[in-house]
């Protein structure tokens, strides 16, 4: 498993060109991304870590992580030319090394032209250097002049990893907790009574959906995240898995069971450290991106909230 570390590391590793331990790596088939560590205030993620489903494990007919893209990519729309449209490109080919900045393949022309040469655009060599920039999609070679080597994009990031970036930016946060019966010692519910379980107040960061763009490398990257469902751990052993927000609840409801995420206790709480169950819900979010001639999805799962409930039988209360 690799981690996705604070925003600041990450861009400087994109920059660099360097894809370290801290960067997500290409998403294998069946994978998922979980928060490792989360701030236990805010509800956002510190620490995001790729990992592979395991093949026992079962993989749920809902989106699949479809993993990182490729880093080049050919798109000549600044310069009206709309066929082949946007897509990958191989990164190296018998003419160089590819740019997305340039939008052809880079190769140092050597020997390099004399002096006076137009290629120099007015420089003197030894003031940077001349290169040989061929377009196979216009089928194109001219020369360009650059005070440094035209950038590597092979060697820059993937379309997911500024996808990243723009997920960060979203500043993602677990849901807040509304359960009837509401936390606190005061508060009991009833063994054989509705429970209802809703995302209070949700937002664009706590629920979606919100979308962000980033750039990094030459690639721009335009990500849209949505809850897909919140799982909710009971703490009696049971798990439910809601596809909604929830319904909030109210007095006039009743007894009613809850509509979309409920639950139903069957044994109190009595026995539990501190006579309370703790109900942990978990939020999953799919997060889409386009940018680079491509497109893909990411799953990001593991940002939680927990919040202590007290379940009594009746007939004790009664007493």
């Amino acid at each position: 498993m690799r981690r996705i570390t604070a925003r600041f590391l990450t861009l400087f590793a994109l920059l660099a060109g360097c894809l370290i331990g801290t960067m997500a790596p290409p998403a294998v088939a069946d994978s998922k991304t979980v928060c490792q560590q989360q701030d236990p205030l805010s509800g956002t993620c510190l620490v995001w870590v790729v990992v592979e489903v395991p093949d026992a494990e079962p993989v749920s007919d809902g989106p699949k992580d479809t993993g990182s893209g490729q880093s080049c990519y050919w798109d000549g729309r600044e310069q009206n030319l709309y066929d082949p449209p946007p897509e990958p490109v191989p990164c190296s080919s018998e003419y160089g090394y590819w740019s997305n900045a340039y939008r052809c393949y880079i190769r140092l022309v050597d020997p390099q032209p004399p002096a006076g040469h137009p290629a120099w655009k007015g420089h003197e060599p030894g003031d940077g250097a001349v290169y040989d920039c061929y377009q196979p999609q216009a089928d194109l070679l001219i020369q360009i002049w650059a005070a440094d080597p035209p950038e590597n994009s092979g060697a820059g990031p993937s379309p997911r990893e500024v996808a990243q970036l723009a997920i960060d930016d979203m500043q993602l946060r677990a849901i807040d907790v509304g359960i009837t019966p509401s936390p606190g010692a005061d508060r009991i519910g009833l063994v054989g009574m509705p429970v209802w379980m809703w995302a209070a107040n949700p937002d664009s960061h706590t629920f979606g959906p919100i979308t962000a763009t980033a750039s990094a490398g030459g690639i721009t990257i335009t990500a849209t995240a949505k809850v897909q469902k919140v799982t909710w751990r009971m703490g009696d052993g049971t798990t439910v898995e809601c596809r909604s927000a929830g319904t909030p609840y109210k007095a006039s409801y009743g007894k009613k069971p809850s509509p979309d995420c409920g639950h139903v206790y069957t044994s109190s709480s009595a026995g539990k450290p501190g006579g309370t169950y703790t109900v942990t819900a978990t939020s999953s979010w799919v997060i889409t991106w386009e940018g680079a001639g491509q497109s893909g999805t990411i799953l990001l799962d593991g940002l939680e909230r927990s919040v202590e409930i007290t379940v009594g039988e009746a007939q004790v209360l009664v007493n």
